[in-house]
């Protein structure tokens, strides 16, 4: 991959999956730009960070404004930052439930926007957003959680369509359970019970994800968009 093409924004980088990516890609020689709502726990020669909340419309456009000034385009956006709440909807309150869309589709949704807007311009661009096993797997206790990134699914099919003609693939990956903070408050009784419901029944591993992406994100997958690899076999 040449360096023209090697300008990747992460967000939700402060920690989790998104920390994980930003270091393998800074190893691999990539202009990494991310953020998260606060500071990053790293410092890196090839990384910048910006603090914002992905839903507000005005963070997310004075981020891709600098982005445009200062590295003159992207080439490529990993859509990570996502919020969970795993509880019955008897029991889900009203601001679990607009965190949740707000982070998941709202964020999403701006982050495609103007990172397309740039991408357009040069011609070329890759977008992975990303989903959940717990869609296909109807997973209770999760029904906002699932539902917020079915609607990922969804806006990834739709604008695979609509972004194609600017050179523009936009595909998802959907993750089994890592152990990170996002799992933390799960009873490990319901996560042994959805590892077994997946065709290889272990725990993801970050490297699991970053295959895909590099997957996606190759110059020779221009022909791959509007899918989703779901991890593990659902």
């Amino acid at each position: 991959m040449g360096l023209d093409r090697k300008r990747i924004f992460i967000t939700g980088t402060r920690k989790g999956i998104g920390a994980f990516l930003v270091r393998y890609y800074a190893a691999r020689g990539f202009m990494v730009c991310g953020c998260s709502r606060g500071e990053a726990e790293f410092d890196l020669k090839n990384y910048r960070h910006f603090c914002a909340d992905v839903s507000d419309e005005a963070q997310t456009l004075k981020i891709f404004s600098t982005i445009r000034k200062e590295y003159g385009g992207l080439d490529i956006l990993v859509n990570n930052a996502g919020v969970a709440s795993m509880n019955h909807c008897l029991l889900t309150p009203y601001r679990s439930v607009r965190k949740i869309v707000d982070t998941n589709i709202i964020g999403t949704f701006l982050f495609c926007r103007e990172a397309a807007k740039l991408m357009q311009a040069q011609g070329y661009g890759r977008i992975v957003n990303f989903a959940t096993i717990a869609t296909p797997l109807k997973l209770e206790g999760e029904a906002v959680y699932a539902a917020s990134k079915a609607a990922v699914v969804c806006l990834t099919e739709v604008l695979a369509r609509e972004l194609a003609p600017f050179g523009i693939t936009v595909n998802a990956v959907g993750p089994t359970p890592i152990k990170t903070d996002l799992i933390r408050s799960v009873p490990q009784d319901k996560l042994d019970a959805l590892l077994q419901r997946q065709a290889i029944p272990r725990y993801g591993k970050m490297e699991d994800i970053a295959n895909v992406i590099d997957f996606f994100i190759r110059p020779e997958s221009d022909f791959i968009t509007g899918q989703v690899i779901y991890l593990g076999g659902v």
